[in-house]
């Protein structure tokens, strides 16, 4: 069953609306011009302007129909013995479409009938004529026709070839740019994941801290338990707005919304020390200007998902912090007792906060190692920034 192509309405009418006016031309210059130029009369000169107006009415909804009806009507004018007219123009207009929008098959059916067309032409238009064996002269006119023709023919379906080629690049441009906007999509909610795990582990290991606290406390310092109450407080609020905001980045994709910079540290250092953690923060030497946004965005999330776990795995309340700006790079460690069991566990299940931390790392061209070091859990990251701005 022959499938037909998906035309805009507008492409349909205006084939069939052209196949209609080239119809009643044909069957004028046909009929009324050289009714009886043939034995068939009348009758043949319909038939061959019907298939050829059939075969350009489908050359864009059915090539492969197209070019079958061609075939016809050009058998039909050599089967009536008549002479080539301007009603052919349309095997030049079905060539030109088998290969523009043909499927494979018919694309080259049209190169063979290009070629089938080149060769039987001048052998119809000179035989037809003979009345005794061919002489020098003739086999002259066969060659020269055969060139004349085949030229004519296979600048047709060259045409088409060269638009399809055409398509088929912007088709392959159009699929690219889309599998790069998918992959940037998933990219981007890579992390915002990411965040999201960042924010809500860090924010819950404060939130859990500082209750166990306030717990222990309630009974001998009400005071303590009311301080621990307004961290776990605050430490939601911030942890909420950060979630909403993530949300809406899923949501709204080119909406990037604030990131945190270096000035934000201090906050984050501040909700850690509310936490209970004795906390001893170093930069040595100090940021020499403002750093890009990204080191910035990379030191921030892996200081506090380091600090997320010392907090979560420690097993000694002091935590070292040493940030080290340099003209190339910035250098930083946290440093915190942990458990042999935990820090084992840390390293050898790699769990999200350590293949974030390492994702954050690499994304801006650096590396970051955690491992156990005499007896300290130790996180260690080095990103280049090429240079302050």
């Amino acid at each position: 069953m022959l499938s037909l192509r998906p035309l805009q309405r507008y492409q349909l009418v205006t084939d069939l609306g052209l196949a209609s006016l080239f119809g009643v031309l044909a069957l004028l210059v046909e009929v009324v011009g050289d009714a009886t130029q043939s034995f068939a009369g009348p009758l043949g000169a319909i038939l061959v302007a019907l298939a050829l107006t059939a075969a350009l009415a489908m050359r864009r909804l059915q090539p492969g129909l197209a070019l079958i009806l061609a075939w016809v009507g050009a058998f039909l004018q050599m089967g009536f013995g008549r002479q080539p007219s301007p009603t052919d123009l349309a095997i030049f207009a079905v060539l030109y479409t088998t290969a523009a929008y043909g499927s494979r098959r018919v694309f080259w059916w049209g190169f063979a009938s290009g070629i089938a067309g080149a060769a039987i032409i001048p052998l119809y238009l000179v035989g037809r004529g003979l009345s005794e064996p061919p002489s020098a002269n003739d086999w002259f006119a066969v060659g020269a026709l055969l060139l004349a023709s085949g030229f004519a023919l296979m600048l047709a379906w060259v045409s088409g070839a060269l638009v399809r080629t055409a398509l088929r690049a912007a088709e392959n441009s159009r699929a690219q740019r889309a599998a790069e906007a998918e992959t940037i999509a998933e990219q981007q909610r890579v992390r915002i994941a990411r965040d999201m795990h960042d924010v809500v582990a860090h924010s819950l290991a404060v939130v859990i801290a500082q209750a166990d606290g306030a717990r222990y406390a309630a009974a001998a310092d009400p005071a303590a338990a009311s301080d621990a109450l307004a961290t776990i407080s605050t430490t939601a609020r911030a942890a909420l707005t950060d979630v909403r905001l993530l949300l809406t980045q899923l949501r709204h994709s080119q909406g990037e919304g604030p990131q945190p910079t270096l000035a934000d540290l201090v906050q984050l250092f501040d909700r850690v020390r509310a936490a209970g953690v004795h906390l001893d923060v170093r930069v040595d030497p100090p940021p020499p200007g403002e750093p890009p946004a990204a080191i910035q965005l990379a030191v921030y999330r892996i200081m506090q998902e380091a600090l997320t776990n010392a907090l979560r795995h420690g097993v000694d309340p002091r935590v070292r912090v040493h940030l080290g700006w340099f003209a190339d790079r910035v250098e930083l460690s946290v440093r915190n007792a942990r458990s042999t069991a935990a820090a084992g566990a840390a390293v050898g299940t790699g769990g999200h906060g350590l293949i974030g931390m390492r994702e954050r790392a690499q994304l801006v061209g650096g590396r970051l190692t955690a491992e156990p070091e005499y007896g300290e859990f130790v996180v260690r990251a080095t990103l280049p920034i090429g240079g302050s701005r």
